[in-house]
This record gives structure tokens, sequence and C-alpha cells, in this order.
């Protein structure tokens, strides 16, 4: 007979006793590199839309004030959010945290998990970082993506996930 008694909300796991795993040294800095590549192409575009049709100064000061701002925002804030990013691997799961403004907590059972894939583009590999994504059976909405990974650690992950889930399935 199907039973489904209560859980006491004092019996709940908690996360904040945890040992959360932070993300690569360099991670921080493979950002800022990354941000000043965009910061670089807003300047250029600027540069065009400024030197096109003859503008009022004020109006010159204003854009390239707007710009010095949002791009001080742009490289500065890998800072803020890098260190607030973090997982856990647990015996049933693997567990993520993001966000600085919006803060959000993934668990993903390793029993769902149904395929493991490591990235990463020339700047991650120069940095000595990868991205492991992880693929559910319920589709988008219940997907991970963990960026700012040592590379050896990402594929480690990646073959003890790929284990586990196999592992699960074999057992189901």
């Amino acid at each position: 007979m199907f039973q489904n008694p209560e859980i006491s909300l004092e019996h709940l796991p908690s996360l904040d006793h945890v040992d959360w795993q932070p993300l690569h040294d360099r991670y921080v800095a493979e950002q800022v590199v990354a941000r000043t590549g965009t910061l670089a192409f807003l300047v250029v575009l600027m540069c065009v839309v400024e030197f096109a049709p003859p503008v009022e100064i004020p109006l010159t000061l204003l854009r390239w004030g707007v710009l010095g701002l949002f791009g001080a925002a742009l490289l500065t804030w890998p800072l803020v959010a890098v260190p607030r990013q973090g997982y856990i691997v647990r015996d049933k799961d693997i567990v993520f945290r993001a966000g600085v403004l919006w803060r959000s907590v993934t668990a993903i059972p390793y029993n769902r998990i149904q395929h493991v894939e490591t990235s990463s583009t020339p700047l991650n590999r120069h940095f000595g970082t990868a991205t492991l994504k992880l693929f559910t059976a319920g589709g988008a909405g219940g997907d991970m993506k963990i960026d700012g990974l040592p590379a050896d650690t990402a594929e480690q992950l990646r073959v003890m996930i790929l284990e586990k889930a196999g592992a699960s399935i074999e057992q189901s």
C-alpha cells in the first residue's frame, strides 16, 4: 500500500552548514577579459556614432559618461557575482547556487540526468576553466550549467556523474 508520511520542517536538510565549492580562482579574471571585449566593441560603436554627424559637446559628454558608468559596472560585476556561486557534490545529487540580486539554488538528482558534457572556449582554455552542462529528463527547465570550473574538475565530475546516473538507471 502506498504511504506518504509527512516530514517535520525541523527534519529538512539544510544547505547553510555545507562546504560550498568555489569556482576556479581565475574565473573572475576570465570574465573581466570577456567583458572587456564587449566594452571595446561598444567603444568602437560609440566612436562611429560620435564622429559621423556633428554633435553638441554636452551630449557627447553625456554619452561617454553613460558608457563609462556602464563599462565600470560591466567590468566589476564578476568581482561581486562569482564569489556568490558555488556547487556541492553529494551522494545522490549535485547542487549549484548562483545570483546576487536574484538568487537560485538548483539540485539535480543523478537519477534524473540523461546527458553530461563539458565544453570550453579558447578563452576558457587560456584560463584553465571549463563548463559542465547537465541535461535532465525534464527538459530545459531542469538543466544545469556550471561555468568557471577548473578544467580537470569538470572532466572528473562529468565521469563521476555519468557513472552515478548509469548506476541508477541500471538499478531501476
